[in-house]
Protein backbone atom coordinates (compact mmCIF):
# COMPACT_ATOMS: atom_id res chain seq x y z
CA UNK A 1 0.00 0.00 0.00
CA UNK A 2 1.22 3.51 -0.74
CA UNK A 3 2.96 4.93 2.36
CA UNK A 4 0.99 8.17 2.02
CA UNK A 5 -2.28 6.27 2.20
CA UNK A 6 -1.36 4.15 5.22
CA UNK A 7 -2.17 6.81 7.88
CA UNK A 8 -5.50 7.49 6.18
CA UNK A 9 -6.34 3.78 6.01
CA UNK A 10 -5.32 3.34 9.63
CA UNK A 11 -7.50 6.29 10.67
CA UNK A 12 -10.43 4.77 8.79
CA UNK A 13 -9.98 1.45 10.60
CA UNK A 14 -9.74 3.12 14.01
CA UNK A 15 -12.71 5.38 13.39
CA UNK A 16 -14.84 2.29 12.80
CA UNK A 17 -13.88 0.70 16.12
CA UNK A 18 -16.19 1.23 19.06
CA UNK A 19 -13.43 0.95 21.67
CA UNK A 20 -9.67 1.52 21.61
CA UNK A 21 -7.29 0.23 24.27
CA UNK A 22 -5.00 3.23 24.58
CA UNK A 23 -4.61 6.83 23.44
CA UNK A 24 -1.80 5.77 21.09
CA UNK A 25 -4.33 3.78 19.04
CA UNK A 26 -6.09 7.04 18.23
CA UNK A 27 -3.08 8.41 16.40
CA UNK A 28 -4.03 9.77 13.00
CA UNK A 29 -7.68 10.51 13.78
CA UNK A 30 -8.94 14.09 13.52
CA UNK A 31 -9.55 16.09 16.74
CA UNK A 32 -13.00 15.62 18.20
CA UNK A 33 -13.43 12.05 16.95
CA UNK A 34 -15.73 10.29 19.43
CA UNK A 35 -14.26 6.89 20.26
CA UNK A 36 -14.26 5.21 23.64
CA UNK A 37 -10.67 4.69 24.81
CA UNK A 38 -10.24 2.42 27.80
CA UNK A 39 -11.53 -0.79 29.31
CA UNK A 40 -14.75 -2.06 27.81
CA UNK A 41 -17.31 -3.00 30.46
CA UNK A 42 -20.04 -5.47 29.65
CA UNK A 43 -22.78 -3.55 31.42
CA UNK A 44 -25.17 -1.63 29.20
CA UNK A 45 -25.09 2.16 29.32
CA UNK A 46 -27.75 3.55 31.64
CA UNK A 47 -29.08 7.11 31.96
CA UNK A 48 -30.67 8.26 35.21
CA UNK A 49 -32.14 11.72 35.77
CA UNK A 50 -32.68 13.21 39.21
CA UNK A 51 -34.56 16.50 39.57
CA UNK A 52 -34.97 18.25 42.88
CA UNK A 53 -35.49 21.44 44.80
CA UNK A 54 -36.36 22.20 48.41
CA UNK A 55 -39.88 20.81 48.01
CA UNK A 56 -39.68 17.96 45.50
CA UNK A 57 -37.48 15.07 44.42
CA UNK A 58 -38.13 13.13 41.22
CA UNK A 59 -36.02 10.33 39.75
CA UNK A 60 -36.29 9.03 36.19
CA UNK A 61 -34.54 6.46 34.06
CA UNK A 62 -34.58 7.36 30.39
CA UNK A 63 -33.59 5.44 27.30
CA UNK A 64 -32.33 8.37 25.23
CA UNK A 65 -31.31 11.97 25.72
CA UNK A 66 -34.23 13.03 23.54
CA UNK A 67 -36.49 12.32 26.52
CA UNK A 68 -34.61 14.95 28.51
CA UNK A 69 -36.44 17.68 26.61
CA UNK A 70 -39.74 16.59 28.15
CA UNK A 71 -38.24 16.68 31.65
CA UNK A 72 -37.03 20.26 31.52
CA UNK A 73 -38.45 22.28 34.38
CA UNK A 74 -37.69 25.66 35.86
CA UNK A 75 -36.77 26.06 39.50
CA UNK A 76 -35.23 22.60 39.88
CA UNK A 77 -31.71 21.19 39.75
CA UNK A 78 -31.31 18.44 37.16
CA UNK A 79 -28.65 15.80 37.62
CA UNK A 80 -28.09 13.47 34.68
CA UNK A 81 -25.87 10.48 35.40
CA UNK A 82 -24.59 8.22 32.60
CA UNK A 83 -23.29 4.81 33.73
CA UNK A 84 -21.15 3.23 31.01
CA UNK A 85 -19.42 4.77 28.01
CA UNK A 86 -19.90 1.95 25.55
CA UNK A 87 -22.63 3.79 23.67
CA UNK A 88 -20.93 6.86 22.23
CA UNK A 89 -24.24 8.07 20.76
CA UNK A 90 -25.41 8.96 24.27
CA UNK A 91 -22.41 11.24 24.81
CA UNK A 92 -22.85 12.71 21.34
CA UNK A 93 -26.56 13.38 21.99
CA UNK A 94 -25.80 15.14 25.28
CA UNK A 95 -23.27 17.30 23.49
CA UNK A 96 -25.83 18.32 20.88
CA UNK A 97 -28.59 18.89 23.45
CA UNK A 98 -26.50 21.05 25.81
CA UNK A 99 -24.10 22.54 23.25
CA UNK A 100 -20.98 20.90 24.68
CA UNK A 101 -17.69 21.41 22.85
CA UNK A 102 -16.63 18.36 20.74
CA UNK A 103 -13.19 18.25 22.40
CA UNK A 104 -14.86 17.87 25.79
CA UNK A 105 -16.95 14.99 24.49
CA UNK A 106 -13.75 13.41 23.16
CA UNK A 107 -12.11 13.72 26.61
CA UNK A 108 -15.16 12.18 28.30
CA UNK A 109 -14.80 9.06 26.16
CA UNK A 110 -11.01 8.93 26.62
CA UNK A 111 -10.66 7.38 30.07
CA UNK A 112 -6.90 8.01 30.40
CA UNK A 113 -7.29 11.68 31.29
CA UNK A 114 -5.53 13.21 34.28
CA UNK A 115 -7.74 15.12 36.75
CA UNK A 116 -8.32 18.60 35.38
CA UNK A 117 -10.70 21.55 35.14
CA UNK A 118 -11.65 23.32 31.91
CA UNK A 119 -13.76 26.48 31.82
CA UNK A 120 -16.02 27.34 28.90
CA UNK A 121 -18.52 30.14 28.37
CA UNK A 122 -21.60 28.28 29.54
CA UNK A 123 -20.23 25.27 31.44
CA UNK A 124 -17.32 23.76 33.35
CA UNK A 125 -15.74 20.40 32.67
CA UNK A 126 -14.04 18.44 35.47
CA UNK A 127 -12.29 15.08 35.45
CA UNK A 128 -11.66 13.11 38.64
CA UNK A 129 -10.54 9.56 39.31
CA UNK A 130 -12.60 7.22 41.48
CA UNK A 131 -10.42 4.70 43.32
CA UNK A 132 -11.36 1.28 44.66
CA UNK A 133 -9.03 -0.95 46.65
CA UNK A 134 -9.08 -4.68 45.89
CA UNK A 135 -7.07 -6.44 48.59
CA UNK A 136 -8.03 -9.93 47.50
CA UNK A 137 -6.53 -9.45 44.02
CA UNK A 138 -2.87 -9.03 44.97
CA UNK A 139 -3.31 -5.63 46.62
CA UNK A 140 -4.73 -4.04 43.47
CA UNK A 141 -6.11 -0.52 43.04
CA UNK A 142 -8.80 -0.01 40.39
CA UNK A 143 -9.48 3.38 38.81
CA UNK A 144 -12.58 4.81 37.22
CA UNK A 145 -12.69 8.08 35.35
CA UNK A 146 -15.62 10.26 36.37
CA UNK A 147 -16.37 13.30 34.21
CA UNK A 148 -18.52 16.16 35.50
CA UNK A 149 -20.21 18.88 33.46
CA UNK A 150 -21.45 21.81 35.52
CA UNK A 151 -24.05 24.13 33.97
CA UNK A 152 -26.66 26.50 35.32
CA UNK A 153 -29.17 24.23 37.12
CA UNK A 154 -27.58 21.17 35.46
CA UNK A 155 -24.93 18.65 36.44
CA UNK A 156 -24.02 15.83 34.04
CA UNK A 157 -21.80 13.00 35.25
CA UNK A 158 -20.25 10.22 33.18
CA UNK A 159 -18.94 7.01 34.75
CA UNK A 160 -17.20 4.08 33.09
CA UNK A 161 -19.44 1.50 34.72
CA UNK A 162 -22.48 1.06 36.90
CA UNK A 163 -21.55 0.88 40.59
CA UNK A 164 -22.57 2.25 43.99
CA UNK A 165 -20.25 5.28 44.02
CA UNK A 166 -23.11 7.78 44.09
CA UNK A 167 -25.38 5.85 46.47
CA UNK A 168 -24.53 8.18 49.44
CA UNK A 169 -25.61 11.17 47.34
CA UNK A 170 -28.95 9.60 46.44
CA UNK A 171 -29.48 8.85 50.12
CA UNK A 172 -28.51 12.42 51.02
CA UNK A 173 -31.12 13.74 48.58
CA UNK A 174 -33.89 11.99 50.49
CA UNK A 175 -33.53 14.54 53.30
CA UNK A 176 -35.71 17.58 52.53
CA UNK A 177 -33.75 19.77 54.94
CA UNK A 178 -30.28 18.95 53.59
CA UNK A 179 -28.10 21.66 52.11
CA UNK A 180 -28.06 19.70 48.87
CA UNK A 181 -31.79 20.28 48.47
CA UNK A 182 -31.41 23.98 49.32
CA UNK A 183 -28.35 24.91 47.25
CA UNK A 184 -27.65 25.04 43.52
CA UNK A 185 -25.90 22.88 40.96
CA UNK A 186 -22.45 24.04 42.11
CA UNK A 187 -23.13 22.48 45.51
CA UNK A 188 -24.16 19.20 43.86
CA UNK A 189 -20.84 19.20 41.98
CA UNK A 190 -19.09 19.74 45.33
CA UNK A 191 -20.94 16.82 46.91
CA UNK A 192 -19.94 14.57 44.00
CA UNK A 193 -16.27 15.57 44.39
CA UNK A 194 -16.42 15.13 48.15
CA UNK A 195 -18.01 11.68 47.86
CA UNK A 196 -15.27 10.49 45.51
CA UNK A 197 -12.49 11.97 47.64
CA UNK A 198 -13.91 10.32 50.76
CA UNK A 199 -13.25 6.96 49.11
CA UNK A 200 -9.56 7.85 49.08
CA UNK A 201 -9.57 7.68 52.88
CA UNK A 202 -11.08 4.19 52.69
CA UNK A 203 -8.17 3.16 50.46
CA UNK A 204 -5.77 4.69 52.99
CA UNK A 205 -7.30 2.64 55.81
CA UNK A 206 -6.87 -0.54 53.76
CA UNK A 207 -3.25 0.35 53.08
CA UNK A 208 -2.70 0.88 56.81
CA UNK A 209 -4.07 -2.58 57.54
CA UNK A 210 -1.52 -4.06 55.13
CA UNK A 211 1.54 -1.89 55.79
CA UNK A 212 1.47 -1.94 59.62
CA UNK A 213 1.80 -5.75 60.11
CA UNK A 214 4.16 -5.93 57.14
CA UNK A 215 6.37 -3.33 58.80
CA UNK A 216 6.46 -5.34 62.04
CA UNK A 217 7.25 -8.69 60.41
CA UNK A 218 9.78 -7.63 57.82
CA UNK A 219 12.43 -6.80 60.42
CA UNK A 220 12.41 -10.23 62.06
CA UNK A 221 11.38 -12.61 59.31
CA UNK A 222 11.85 -11.13 55.80
CA UNK A 223 10.55 -13.31 52.98
CA UNK A 224 10.32 -13.03 49.20
CA UNK A 225 6.53 -12.72 49.49
CA UNK A 226 7.01 -9.59 51.61
CA UNK A 227 9.30 -8.09 49.01
CA UNK A 228 6.72 -8.78 46.29
CA UNK A 229 4.05 -7.11 48.43
CA UNK A 230 6.29 -4.08 48.91
CA UNK A 231 6.80 -3.77 45.17
CA UNK A 232 3.05 -3.99 44.47
CA UNK A 233 2.29 -1.37 47.12
CA UNK A 234 5.02 0.90 45.76
CA UNK A 235 3.61 0.70 42.23
CA UNK A 236 0.10 1.41 43.52
CA UNK A 237 1.31 4.42 45.52
CA UNK A 238 3.02 5.87 42.47
CA UNK A 239 -0.14 5.36 40.43
CA UNK A 240 -2.33 6.86 43.16
CA UNK A 241 -0.13 9.93 43.43
CA UNK A 242 -0.28 10.41 39.66
CA UNK A 243 -4.10 10.27 39.73
CA UNK A 244 -4.70 12.25 42.93
CA UNK A 245 -2.07 15.00 43.03
CA UNK A 246 -3.54 16.98 40.07
CA UNK A 247 -6.70 17.46 42.13
CA UNK A 248 -4.85 20.07 44.19
CA UNK A 249 -4.45 22.20 41.07
CA UNK A 250 -8.07 21.55 40.07
CA UNK A 251 -9.47 22.67 43.41
CA UNK A 252 -7.06 25.59 43.72
CA UNK A 253 -8.33 26.82 40.35
CA UNK A 254 -11.92 26.55 41.57
CA UNK A 255 -11.11 28.49 44.74
CA UNK A 256 -9.53 31.30 42.67
CA UNK A 257 -12.29 31.24 40.07
CA UNK A 258 -14.68 34.13 39.57
CA UNK A 259 -16.94 32.04 37.34
CA UNK A 260 -20.63 32.87 37.98
CA UNK A 261 -21.41 29.14 38.14
CA UNK A 262 -19.78 29.10 41.59
CA UNK A 263 -21.51 30.91 44.40
CA UNK A 264 -19.31 32.42 47.09
CA UNK A 265 -20.99 30.46 49.88
CA UNK A 266 -20.28 27.20 48.02
CA UNK A 267 -16.58 27.91 47.47
CA UNK A 268 -15.98 27.37 51.19
CA UNK A 269 -17.05 23.76 50.78
CA UNK A 270 -14.64 23.28 47.88
CA UNK A 271 -11.94 24.55 50.25
CA UNK A 272 -12.77 21.65 52.56
CA UNK A 273 -12.26 19.15 49.72
CA UNK A 274 -8.94 20.88 48.97
CA UNK A 275 -7.87 20.25 52.58
CA UNK A 276 -8.84 16.58 52.21
CA UNK A 277 -6.71 16.27 49.09
CA UNK A 278 -3.75 17.78 50.93
CA UNK A 279 -4.20 15.21 53.69
CA UNK A 280 -4.39 12.37 51.19
CA UNK A 281 -1.31 13.47 49.24
CA UNK A 282 0.65 13.92 52.48
CA UNK A 283 -0.37 10.42 53.53
CA UNK A 284 0.70 9.00 50.16
CA UNK A 285 4.10 10.63 50.57
CA UNK A 286 4.35 9.19 54.07
CA UNK A 287 3.46 5.73 52.77
CA UNK A 288 6.12 5.99 50.07
CA UNK A 289 8.74 6.87 52.67
CA UNK A 290 7.65 3.96 54.85
CA UNK A 291 7.75 1.55 51.91
CA UNK A 292 11.23 2.79 50.96
CA UNK A 293 12.39 2.35 54.57
CA UNK A 294 10.86 -1.15 54.69
CA UNK A 295 12.59 -2.03 51.44
CA UNK A 296 15.91 -0.91 52.92
CA UNK A 297 15.18 -2.92 56.07
CA UNK A 298 14.44 -5.99 53.97
CA UNK A 299 17.72 -5.65 52.09
CA UNK A 300 19.62 -5.06 55.35
CA UNK A 301 17.95 -8.05 57.00
CA UNK A 302 18.68 -10.26 54.02
CA UNK A 303 22.28 -9.03 53.99
CA UNK A 304 22.65 -9.62 57.75
CA UNK A 305 21.20 -13.08 57.39
CA UNK A 306 23.69 -13.85 54.63
CA UNK A 307 26.53 -12.43 56.73
CA UNK A 308 25.53 -14.63 59.68
CA UNK A 309 25.52 -17.68 57.44
CA UNK A 310 28.88 -16.79 55.96
CA UNK A 311 30.30 -16.19 59.43
CA UNK A 312 29.26 -19.66 60.62
CA UNK A 313 30.68 -21.26 57.49
CA UNK A 314 33.91 -19.28 57.88
CA UNK A 315 34.26 -20.40 61.52
CA UNK A 316 33.85 -24.05 60.54
CA UNK A 317 36.32 -23.62 57.71
CA UNK A 318 38.82 -21.91 60.04
CA UNK A 319 38.57 -24.77 62.54
CA UNK A 320 39.04 -27.45 59.92
CA UNK A 321 41.95 -25.79 58.11
CA UNK A 322 44.59 -26.76 60.74
CA UNK A 323 42.96 -30.16 61.21
CA UNK A 324 43.11 -30.75 57.48
CA UNK A 325 46.76 -29.69 57.47
CA UNK A 326 47.67 -32.16 60.23
CA UNK A 327 45.70 -34.96 58.56
CA UNK A 328 47.38 -34.11 55.28
CA UNK A 329 50.86 -34.31 56.78
CA UNK A 330 50.27 -37.74 58.25
CA UNK A 331 48.52 -38.88 55.14
CA UNK A 332 51.76 -38.67 53.15
CA UNK A 333 53.23 -41.99 52.02
CA UNK A 334 56.83 -41.54 53.16
CA UNK A 335 58.42 -44.67 54.63
CA UNK A 336 60.65 -43.01 57.23
CA UNK A 337 58.19 -40.85 59.16
CA UNK A 338 59.10 -41.20 62.87
CA UNK A 339 55.56 -40.84 64.31
CA UNK A 340 54.07 -43.60 62.12
CA UNK A 341 55.45 -46.34 64.39
CA UNK A 342 54.34 -44.77 67.69
CA UNK A 343 51.94 -46.87 69.73
CA UNK A 344 50.03 -43.83 71.02
CA UNK A 345 50.25 -41.83 67.78
CA UNK A 346 46.61 -42.23 66.81
CA UNK A 347 45.16 -41.15 70.20
CA UNK A 348 47.65 -38.29 70.29
CA UNK A 349 46.44 -37.01 66.93
CA UNK A 350 42.85 -36.95 68.27
CA UNK A 351 43.99 -35.02 71.31
CA UNK A 352 45.67 -32.50 69.03
CA UNK A 353 42.52 -32.29 66.88
CA UNK A 354 40.22 -31.66 69.84
CA UNK A 355 42.61 -29.24 71.56
CA UNK A 356 43.08 -27.23 68.36
CA UNK A 357 39.32 -27.01 67.74
CA UNK A 358 38.49 -25.99 71.32
CA UNK A 359 41.37 -23.50 71.38
CA UNK A 360 40.16 -21.86 68.18
CA UNK A 361 36.60 -21.63 69.52
CA UNK A 362 37.84 -19.90 72.67
CA UNK A 363 39.97 -17.58 70.55
CA UNK A 364 36.98 -16.63 68.34
CA UNK A 365 34.83 -16.11 71.44
CA UNK A 366 37.44 -13.84 73.00
CA UNK A 367 37.58 -11.77 69.81
CA UNK A 368 33.75 -11.63 69.85
CA UNK A 369 33.56 -13.12 66.40
CA UNK A 370 30.91 -15.55 67.62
Amino acid sequence: MNSKLQPIYRSYQQANKAVLNSAADKSGLPPGTLIHIGEKHESKSKISVTQYNADALITHEIDSIAELKHLKKTGVITWVNVDGLNDIHIVESIGQELNIHPLVLEDILSTHQRPKLEEYESFLYMVIKGIEFDQERNISVDYEQISILLLVDYVITFKEKSDNTFDPIYYYLQNNNSRLRQFGSDYLAYVILDTIVDEYFVVEDNLDEIIDPLEENILFNPTKEMLQSLQRIRRNLISMKRNISPLRELLATILRSDNPLFQEKTLRYYGDVYDHILRVTDSLESYRERISAMHDIYLSSASNKLNETMKILTIFASIFIPLTFIAGVYGMNFEYMPELKWRWGYPMIWVIFITTSVGLLFFFKKKKWI
